[in-house]
């Protein structure tokens, strides 16, 4: 009796199965986890025609053109705060209850206010972080003065500026040097006017 023996392929229907399984747990696993389409899907290429111009600039003009649109480098002139010597004086003058809020002045001045003149503007910072600031430019500089105090070792800058407002910089160390230089950067006269008496 002749046995009838038919040949299947063996991996066929395994290769199968498993291509089929991969696919099912591949789906499973994108519903769960859904991924977001890329921009690049979502908005058509556009492509951006960009030409040279005909002429060049020369070399000289382009380095002036380059010259006059970079700004200047800030540098900074001065940058601290009070006069130490303003603090030392009231605090030892504080003992007195007269002079009790003058010292208390002093000390927010000595911890809490801080000038800084660069040669674009002029800078000062005060509050208990640093979040006041009040910036202007030379160019709206209309007069400097200065008031010196105890025996000139710091005095007070008032800088008018051209809309009449007064800047009072109280207890400003080298403050005639300071003064001066803000006066040379403004363009204006270089003779300080000293007004006012001298105290603390």
């Amino acid at each position: 009796m002749a046995v009838a023996t038919t040949t299947t392929p063996i991996l066929s229907p395994t290769t199968t199965l498993t291509r089929q399984t991969l696919h099912t747990s591949f789906n499973f696993f994108a519903k769960l986890h859904p991924t977001k389409p890329t921009s690049r899907h979502l908005r058509p290429i556009t492509k951006l025609q960009v030409s040279s111009p005909t002429n060049p600039p020369t070399t000289a003009a382009a380095a002036a053109a380059a010259s006059s649109s970079k700004p200047t480098e800030e540098t900074i002139f001065f940058d601290g705060g009070a006069h130490y010597g303003d603090l030392l004086a009231n605090l030892l003058l504080g003992f007195t209850l007269v002079w009790l809020p003058l010292t208390l002045a002093a000390v927010f001045r000595a911890f809490y206010l801080r000038y800084r003149f660069t040669n674009l503007r002029v800078t000062v910072i005060s509050g208990l972080t640093g979040q006041d600031r009040s910036d202007f430019s030379y160019k709206v500089i209309k007069d400097v003065q200065v008031v010196p105090r105890f025996i000139g070792e710091w005095g007070d800058v008032i800088i008018t500026l051209k809309d009449g407002t007064k800047v009072d910089l109280r207890s400003v160390p080298k403050f005639r040097e300071i003064a001066k230089y803000c006066l040379s950067i403004a363009d204006k006269s270089d003779v300080l006017t000293e007004k006012g008496p001298k105290g603390f």
